[in-house]
């Protein structure tokens, strides 16, 4: 499975979430603290937004690890924004590494990013595939799991794509993780599958940490909010909000330290981030 981080806020420099602090998400590329398999070198990628030049996120993915490329390190001591996606990836079993298969995907305003997997995911493929309608099908550029799953949100949200809320989103979500879920349960696959999604569209986050299994535990998920990450002492801290929150992060694993930053979201739990920067979590069960 893979690590990643969402970063909604005042703007903020790409370096100080990807590559500077304690256990930033580089540093997790190649020794993640909370996964079996502390290795996630099978590419990386990373989108941002800069709305005042397009609604679009600019996205630079690459099949290198995250921790040798340079390019990513020069780009994240320049570049500054409100809304990033970032991710590392240990690709699933039977599934190539190539650019097309690195988060985040994109669809027009949109951003998806997973951590986990739809177990036996080949035994759904073709039915998930034939309940995808033509324009979402043709969106599909890549060969992995994750990628399928959100053209299967895209498949629920489309009828409102001219105009939608906060809560149309979470309403598309929710659907989404009901028919994955479905379809594993006729195939008849037993394995667990886990579906920790992160979207955005710039503006609202929405993320989940879920598996479909009873007896297991869905991979980790952070949350942290303030007024900003900054580096005290040569140590990174979120400072606390005067007020209501100026910052949230949302990660796999905590990027710095001091465990009191961050708050772990609770398992089959989906988190809303408004374009305020309210945070709610809502229960899926």
């Amino acid at each position: 499975m893979c690590r990643f981080l969402i970063y909604k806020g005042r703007e903020m420099l790409m370096a100080d979430l990807l590559t500077k602090p304690e256990q930033s998400l580089i540093k997790q590329s190649y020794h993640a603290r909370e996964r079996k398999e502390p290795l996630n070198g099978d590419g990386f990628g990373v989108g941002w937004y800069v709305p005042e030049i397009d609604p679009e996120p600019c996205i630079f993915t690459s099949i290198s690890p995250a921790w040798s490329n340079r390019n990513l390190s020069r780009l994240a001591d320049k570049t500054r924004s409100t809304c990033v996606f970032a991710h590392v990836r240990a690709a699933s079993p039977g599934i190539f590494v190539n650019e097309l298969n690195c988060h985040p995907f994109q669809f027009d305003k949109f951003m998806w990013m997973h951590n986990g997997r739809i177990a036996q995911f080949n035994k759904i493929k073709r039915q998930l595939l034939r309940t995808l309608r033509d324009e979402v099908y043709d969106g599909i550029e890549g060969t992995t799991d994750s990628e399928h799953a959100f053209a299967v949100f895209l498949d629920k949200l489309y009828p409102h794509l001219e105009d939608y809320s906060a809560d149309t989103l979470k309403k598309a979500m929710i659907a989404t993780l009901k028919t994955l879920s479905k379809m594993t349960q006729k195939a008849g696959i037993s394995g667990p599958s886990h579906y920790n999604f992160a979207l955005t569209d710039g503006q609202t986050v929405i993320a989940t940490r879920y598996t479909n299994d009873p007896s297991v535990e869905p991979p980790t998920l952070y949350i942290s909010s303030g007024d900003r990450l900054e580096s005290v002492d040569g140590e990174y801290r979120m400072r606390p909000a005067k007020g209501h929150d100026k910052a949230v992060i949302i990660a796999s694993e905590p990027l710095t330290e001091d465990r009191n930053d961050w708050r772990p979201v609770p398992r089959n739990h989906l988190v809303i981030v408004s374009p305020e920067l309210h945070i709610q979590q809502l229960s899926l069960d």
